[in-house]
């Protein structure tokens, strides 16, 4: 109780300069995390999350758990660089200090980028404008212990001709309903994309993507079904078929987990 005390003691004591006192404020967190050991965002019963991780350290310093939103539910495995948290508290907290007292009872996978007040109301999920997803694929003979968590190895063939037109075919609203899961909550399979497309650092391509919303796998089966089209099992034509809401088992498999990142969410 003590300790809880002394944290509190210390994120909440001053005034934040030029911010008026608010019986309630509501916080922007920017978070950073490597998905490897996550059983994904949301917490979940004896399993070690993103999200029970960041109430736990909350929880230590604040004295309570708040309840958060998040701009992207990120699955097991999946990493962010640039995630975006909302909560709302009871009194003054100095956002610089509730950051650095984070990253000093937050475990080494998992970093609190920025804090900062927002305005009254704010969520993280339900104000986001956009999110971007950026999937790493380690094209090579050879596997790299280095990128073995955070890159798919894909030592095969690959016409990145197909994987640039598969990309190209992606701006502008679709119908995403073969690139989600069969059993799923989404009632709305429409997705508006504002940009696409692949690029290619040494040896890794990287496949980028900016829509308003994603569904849960849709960024994976992307992946998995244009390596499909690079390996040259099945035709751009095909692919651009796909968006017209073809059933899940007419697209390609999903891509493992952790080559996916969410990059950075826009308000």
């Amino acid at each position: 109780m003590g300790s809880t005390r002394r944290h509190s003691a210390e994120i909440l004591a001053d005034p934040i300069p030029g911010v008026p006192y608010e019986a309630s404020l509501t916080l922007k967190l920017v978070l950073e995390y490597h998905g490897a050991r996550f059983r994904g965002w949301a917490a979940q019963p004896g399993l070690r999350t993103v999200e029970q991780t960041l109430g736990d350290a909350l929880g230590t310093l604040l004295g309570s758990v708040p309840s958060l939103s998040v701009a992207g539910r990120t699955d097991a495995g999946v990493h962010a660089l640039g995630q975006v948290v909302s909560f709302s508290l009871d009194g003054e907290v100095e956002p610089g200090r509730l950051m650095r007292s984070l990253n000093g009872v937050l475990p080494h996978d998992v970093a609190v980028l920025s804090a900062e007040v927002a305005p009254a109301g704010f969520s993280a999920r339900h104000d986001a404008r956009s999110r971007t997803y950026r999937y790493s694929v380690l094209a090579r003979a050879a596997p790299s212990p280095f990128l073995a968590d955070r890159a798919l190895w894909w030592p095969h063939s690959l016409d990145e001709a197909a994987l640039h037109d598969c990309a190209a075919a992606l701006a502008g609203t679709h119908d995403f309903t073969a690139f989600t899961p069969v059993q799923t909550e989404h009632v709305r399979f429409e997705r508006d994309v504002l940009s696409a497309g692949w690029r290619r650092t040494g040896e890794v391509l990287e496949f980028r993507i900016e829509a308003d919303t994603f569904m849960r796998h849709m960024v994976r089966v992307l992946v998995g079904t244009m390596l499909e089209a690079g390996a040259g099992r099945r035709s751009v034509q095909e692919f651009e078929r796909l968006l017209q809401g073809a059933p899940r088992d007419s697209a390609g498999p999903t891509a493992a987990a952790h080559g996916l990142c969410l990059e950075s969410v826009s308000y």
